[in-house]
């Protein structure tokens, strides 16, 4: 099976060996698998400061951004996997991701990470199929 990577430059690079998404054709259609994506500013390469809820806009702005790259949007997001610092912030992330899927929401989990890359307070992956 043949699969390609996405890249662009509209959400911060990779910090480590691995691609911002990566994509496998199945049949007529392509899923798209994203990888986790944290506060990081695309343009500065900086964690955007703020609170949990700021963090949250500016992880699912680069969730969208590479899923754009990819030819999707965020209906086409079937899964999506939320990794939180303290899952007492549960609520306040909910409240912003659930004003991104308004319809028919994909399916998620939700997990306490003990520690995320650069500190993050959340962290946040999607699979699509567009």
């Amino acid at each position: 099976m043949q699969h390609s990577t996405v890249r662009t430059g509209e959400a911060p690079a990779a910090i480590g060996p691995y691609s911002q998404a990566t994509t496998v054709w199945i049949g007529h259609k392509k899923m798209v698998f994203c990888s986790g994506q944290i506060a990081i500013d695309p343009a500065t390469g900086a964690m955007s400061d703020g609170d949990v809820e700021t963090q949250t806009r500016r992880v699912l702005d680069n969730l969208g951004a590479v899923l754009a790259a990819a030819g999707g949007h965020f209906a086409d997001i079937v899964k999506t996997t939320i990794y939180l610092a303290d899952m007492n912030d549960f609520a306040a992330v909910n409240a912003v991701y659930g004003e991104r899927f308004p319809h028919n929401p994909p399916a998620r989990a939700t997990v306490q990470a003990a520690r995320l890359p650069r500190d993050a307070k959340v962290e946040i992956d999607a699979i699509a199929i567009v």
